[in-house]
């Protein structure tokens, strides 16, 4: 098994449910580990080890929106897939709204499981590429003196040398110096690659799918459209699905 597509978690109360989930993780060459707490959970949880996570929603203790709310805290977010044995609208609309990637309801089938765990193992992927940005910013503004950071501020508001020279009380040729020494330090070639290199210092990977947060957002400000699908006995996920 070379479970080269990654790592994912899954966090239920119900071994059977784990089981099943990790057969079927197994077969399509991803890497489960499963745990049937979040207590368990939470204190074995590596944020530098890539993956997604699925998460029941109804967990006894401590509920999945409060597991999924622990890791946000705590800088270890992780693309979450939340599982539920009732289609919950309002909590479906609250994951959804703190950064889920899908909510799919129990028994879960595998079309609906396998795309959805593709999706948050891509995210993944580029929550860390944004993490690492953001840290080689840093480490790059880190570099700077205290004199230089301000003509960085002043370069990024677009103010010119003599401009920067004047509010700092200087000549321009030290301007021009220390321009050149924050061109340099953060390895930029241009003023838009600088600027672009300070918003990445401040950086956060983006809330899950914002397809489906749209539609969440548009499913909470419409109650009959919800009623009625919830109504016909639809999933939630092939509720956003058609609206899409």
């Amino acid at each position: 098994m070379s479970c080269e597509l990654g790592t994912v978690y899954i966090v239920d109360d119900d071994l059977n449910v784990c089981r099943a989930l990790e057969r079927l993780l197994t077969a399509a060459d991803y890497e489960p580990v499963a745990f049937t707490s979040a207590q368990e959970f939470l204190a074995a949880h590596d944020p530098e080890r890539a993956g997604c996570l699925i998460l029941d929603v109804a967990l006894p203790g401590c509920c999945g929106l409060e597991v999924q709310r622990a890791l946000n805290e705590s800088q270890g977010e992780r693309p979450t897939i939340f599982l539920s044995g009732c289609g919950s609208i309002p909590i479906s609309v609250q994951a959804m709204r703190a950064g889920a990637v899908n909510f799919l309801t129990k028994p879960v089938r595998e079309h609906e499981l396998l795309p959805a765990v593709r999706e948050a193992i891509s995210l993944d992927r580029a929550w860390r590429r944004t993490r690492e940005a953001r840290a080689a910013a840093r480490a790059r503004i880190a570099s700077l003196t205290p004199r230089e950071r301000q003509v960085l501020e002043y370069i990024i508001e677009g103010r010119l040398n003599k401009q920067i020279a004047a509010r700092l009380g200087t000549v321009l040729q030290t301007v021009k110096v220390h321009r050149g020494r924050v061109m340099k330090k953060m390895g930029a070639r241009s003023v838009a690659e600088l600027v672009r290199f300070a918003a990445n210092a401040e950086s956060r990977p983006k809330a899950a799918s914002s397809a489906y947060r749209r539609e969440v957002q548009e499913a909470g400000d419409s109650a009959q459209q919800i009623a009625a699908s919830a109504a016909s006995g639809a999933h939630w996920s092939n509720f956003t699905a058609q609206e899409r």
